[in-house]
């Protein structure tokens, strides 16, 4: 089996990046967790370098995990008004968040950083809730409504520090700039 046609859950060996697995596979490139630096990286499929480990066979016809991540996330947009599936960026899976006060008498507090992101993706999705109610009120002129949107993009800007937990950039927060 070539390095071009396995699924993921394949385990390969990569001269620079060492052993990683397949997590998803797009058309050209897949997305593989490296374990020694806990990373994801985006390789081409045609990177003849790779050292097969473990193949797996894809299943026809095969789907991407981003194909499987879309569907569930807008099935259950469809269905509930709890937050969407948001992947949190394979660095962080297991990491903790660990506040530190500066004063060296108080204790610190950790947290988990799945349990800091999912609240990140809530305060996200309340202020989605609250665009909408704006939007629609029916005692609102369109200048505040405008007015009020300006204050949401804001809050939008300011978490865009949280983007780096983010594993796809699509997911990411976007301020008044888009940029970020």
């Amino acid at each position: 089996m070539s390095a071009r046609d396995l699924a993921p859950g394949s385990k390969l060996s990569h001269p620079k990046f060492g052993m990683g697995m397949i997590l998803s596979v797009e058309d050209d490139f897949y997305k593989i967790y490296f374990y020694e630096n806990e990373e994801i990286k985006t390789l081409s499929r045609d990177y003849d370098g790779f050292n097969i480990e473990e193949a797996k066979k894809p299943d026809f016809p095969m789907l991407t995990m981003r194909d499987v991540e879309k569907a569930i996330r807008e099935a259950l947009q469809q269905t509930s008004e709890r937050a969407p599936l948001v992947p949190l960026g394979g660095k962080w899976i297991g990491g903790n968040v660990v506040l530190k006060p500066g004063d060296s008498a108080l204790q610190e507090k950790e947290i988990p950083m799945e349990t800091f992101f999912h609240k990140i993706v809530m305060v996200r999705e309340k202020l989605r809730v609250l665009e909408q109610n704006i939007n629609n009120h029916p005692k609102l002129d369109d200048e505040d409504r405008v007015h009020l949107q300006q204050y949401i993009t804001r809050c939008y800007g300011s978490l865009t520090t949280f983007n780096v937990l983010f594993a796809y950039k699509e997911d990411q927060f976007k301020g008044s700039g888009g940029k970020d």
